[in-house]
């Protein structure tokens, strides 16, 4: 039984170190671009999108295919049963032997070669729609980024909002050391050690929920990027040092105009329809052709009695095609198509109009973010002296228990908000960017 024992308790110990490996938590620093180029590849939202673009590739191949001949091709081996003669009042009917094999090859070729524009339209048409799928995919592709933008820049944000309360914590632990050690000498009240007992449990309690949060953030980064849930995602610090243009508002507008997936796929749409007009207005048009074939049929049934020899024939010529009922039943068409065209290009209107507000007002929240950062670099400065001012005057005795949480929840809200201030410049830059479509 020992023996067993030992043995169990010997492969626990080989086997443990191999599942602590695997779920050992790996640190990986990624940039922005890097984190692109993961979601390009790994993203399961963008793979429809992607093979949206192959599928609409394969419809222009099909409209292409309308240029070509046809050319269709018969073959059929038959038996032939006797035939029976008989008068018009079905009386003195007699038997008429036909041969019983019967055979038939034909072989016919059409091209059309005026249709009135609407092969040429529709494979326009379907070109279009390849492009819009591309557009599609680029539209998704910006929504995915700035998506993953905002998780990253929430993260960093954590991140320094985590820094900034554990040295807090760590500041307000020794504060708290000194006061009980105040308090053992009766100079300090019961009343202000429980005070920063308080303090010291909300941050204590702010911290895990930050951490919590970087938990989540980082759960949400590794599925959409495709990377093991045991990758721990750092961001690049050096993007707080990064030079971000400014430019004016009006580059913005007109990158927006150039390049924004949604207006792209409007004006698309507006082709789209003026094509669909067009193939409307073909139906009024007659339509030619181009005909060739040859026949060989076997027995000759046509003669009585039948002619047992095969009869081969050829043919070719021109047709044409007038549809006299378009005259009249296109009408409605017409008007419904035009009635579409005048809509998206109202919707094309509104949809600019509105990118030109998105791109105005965000671009006012980026320079106020500039502003934002030097205001609280200079209030950091300002807390940060008031709270050394204030812990000397409270260490000779001068100031209160109250003076010393106040300058404390200061120092920290200037802390806090000087990081955000410095993750805000960069996310309203790629906000600019995203709505301008060049993300």
């Amino acid at each position: 039984m020992n023996k067993y024992f030992l043995l169990i308790v010997s492969l626990c110990t080989t086997l443990c170190p191999v599942g602590t490996y695997a779920q050992e938590i790996v640190r990986q620093v990624i940039s922005i671009d890097e984190m692109f180029a993961l979601a390009d590849q790994n993203s399961k939202s963008l793979r429809p999108y992607i093979t949206g673009i192959s599928e609409a590739h394969e419809v222009v191949n099909v409209a292409r295919n309308a240029v070509l001949p046809e050319i269709d091709v018969s073959f059929s081996l038959s038996y032939l049963g006797d035939a029976y003669l008989i008068d018009r009042d079905f009386s003195h009917g007699v038997n008429a032997p036909i041969p019983h094999f019967g055979n038939n090859f034909s072989i016919e070729v059409s091209q059309v070669i005026y249709a009135g524009g609407a092969i040429s339209n529709s494979i326009a048409i379907a070109g279009l729609q390849e492009e819009n799928a591309r557009s599609n995919l680029d539209m998704n592709r910006n929504k995915i980024r700035f998506l993953l933008t905002g998780y990253y820049l929430d993260l960093f944000k954590q991140q320094n909002l985590l820094q900034v309360y554990e040295q807090n914590t760590e500041q307000t632990r020794q504060v708290l050391k000194d006061i009980r050690a105040k308090g053992n000498e009766g100079i300090v009240l019961k009343n202000d050690i429980t005070r920063y007992e308080l303090l010291l449990s909300d941050l204590e309690l702010a911290c895990i929920r930050i951490q919590n949060r970087l938990t989540i953030l980082n759960n949400n980064l590794t599925t959409m990027l495709g990377l093991p849930d045991n990758v721990k995602i750092e961001p690049d610090t050096s993007l707080l040092s990064q030079v971000f243009q400014i430019e004016q508002e009006s580059y913005w507008t007109s990158v927006a105009d150039q390049y924004s997936p949604e207006l792209k796929q409007l004006s698309l749409a507006v082709q789209i329809n003026l094509h669909q007009e067009k193939i409307i207005k073909s139906e009024r048009l007659p339509k030619i052709v181009l005909f060739a074939g040859n026949y060989l049929n076997g027995p000759v049934t046509t003669e009585i009695p039948p002619i047992n020899k095969n009869l081969n024939y050829w043919y070719a010529g021109i047709g044409l095609n007038y549809k006299l009922s378009s005259l009249y039943t296109t009408n409605k068409s017409s008007h419904k198509i035009r009635f579409t065209i005048q809509r998206t290009k109202e919707q094309y209107d509104d949809v600019r109009e509105q990118i030109e507000l998105s791109v105005k007002t965000d671009f006012i929240r980026y320079l106020e973010t500039y502003e934002q950062l030097i205001t609280h670099q200079k209030n950091v400065e300002l807390a940060g002296q008031n709270y050394d001012v204030v812990s000397n005057r409270y260490k000779n005795d001068m100031a209160l228990i109250t003076d010393m949480l106040d300058a404390g929840n200061a120092k920290l809200s200037a802390e806090v908000q000087l990081a955000n201030a410095q993750i805000n410049i960069i996310f309203h830059y790629y906000k600019l960017l995203y709505i301008s479509g060049t993300l």
